[in-house]
């Protein structure tokens, strides 16, 4: 019977071990004085602040982009038809003389009507050339893929290979950029 006794001893003070040890832990956690939790929620508040803040300049910065976006959109479809536009307006002129051409009198002798045309096809030329318009150089050039197209091929001992005989139909740039490479005939085997 004392076995028993002294094991209820010892659950007993293990309790009271427990017990006393929980409470130290609840009075260890509340150690907080008034000052501290001040200084906490002040810096709580300025980080709350900051984060208010920065989120703002990010709406702000995204609204702006946004509009930047629409605006340079805007631009650029007002560019266009500004460029479209000076061309109609730059053709004009050539509609012009290809009507009064039209409307003349068929009893007209073929000299000043050929004339006429080529009148017309000068204008037509220069006003491509002033919006940047150049013809690519084939005829005795050697071929290249870049701006040339080669439809045929032809033998012929007395041109190097690669050389261009025949351009069958005329290539441009404008302003830099192949807008459509010359068809030619080429020398090969």
């Amino acid at each position: 019977m004392t076995e028993d006794k002294n094991t209820q001893d010892h659950a007993a003070d293990s309790a009271e071990a427990d017990t006393a040890t929980a409470e130290q832990a609840e009075q260890a956690e509340v150690c907080f004085d008034y000052r501290e939790i001040e200084e906490m929620m002040a810096v709580i508040e300025e980080k709350n602040r900051l984060l208010q803040e920065h989120t703002d300049r990010i709406k702000r910065l995204q609204a702006d982009f946004d509009n930047y976006r629409r605006r340079t959109r805007q631009e650029k479809e007002e560019l266009s038809a500004l460029v479209v536009q000076n061309m109609i307006k730059d053709l004009l002129p050539l509609l012009d003389n290809f009507e009064r051409a039209m409307s003349a009198d068929a009893g007209q002798d073929a000299e000043a009507f050929k004339s006429g045309l080529e009148m017309v096809y000068r204008q037509f030329t220069g006003i491509l050339e002033k919006n940047g318009l150049e013809p690519l150089a084939a005829q005795g050039a050697t071929f290249d893929p870049q701006f040339h197209e080669a439809v045929m091929r032809v033998e012929d001992d007395s041109q190097p290979e690669g050389t261009i005989v025949e351009e069958l139909q005329k290539g441009y740039r404008v302003r830099g950029k192949i807008i459509r490479p010359s068809m030619v005939k080429v020398v090969g085997c």
